[in-house]
């Protein structure tokens, strides 16, 4: 990738992630209708996006496929450490961050929010991918 489109593409990562952080701590403030729903569940869908456009910044030669799945897996992960409750993730959900970031409660119901936000996330990811230079795909590969 030449080094135009590849600022071109971190720039426009870059700007999708300050997009997508107001919005999902929005979500998580959110009081209108159905806000228990957008507090607990949608919130989740903008939390995968965040996650797997962090990765897309950071790891440039992983697919995006692979980079929704990935956050699929540490996510879920996330999600059942939330049935463990020792002293030092305790400390660290008693911080706002941290709740957002380790949650405070497991739930089956997250999982489907978790799936529909990693597939927004590999669209995102794959339409930021178009600012790559004339020649495609980093070495020519589709992902």
């Amino acid at each position: 990738m030449q080094r135009k489109g590849l600022f071109k593409r971190k720039s426009a990562t870059i700007l999708s992630i300050f997009v997508i952080i107001p919005i999902g701590f929005y979500s998580k403030f959110y009081e209108g209708p159905a806000a228990e729903w957008v507090n607990d569940s949608l919130a989740g869908v903008f939390y995968e996006i965040f996650w797997c456009l962090m990765v897309f910044l950071f790891f440039i030669r992983i697919k995006p496929f692979t980079i929704a799945v990935i956050v699929l897996l540490a996510t879920s992960i996330l999600e059942f450490l939330q049935l463990w409750h020792p002293p030092v993730l305790e400390f660290i959900r008693s911080f706002f961050i941290g709740q957002v970031v380790f949650g405070t409660s497991f739930t089956w119901s997250d999982f489907p929010y978790y799936i529909i936000g990693c597939g927004i996330g590999w669209r995102w990811m794959r339409q930021l991918q178009k600012f790559n230079d004339s020649r495609g795909p980093i070495n020519g590969r589709k992902n």
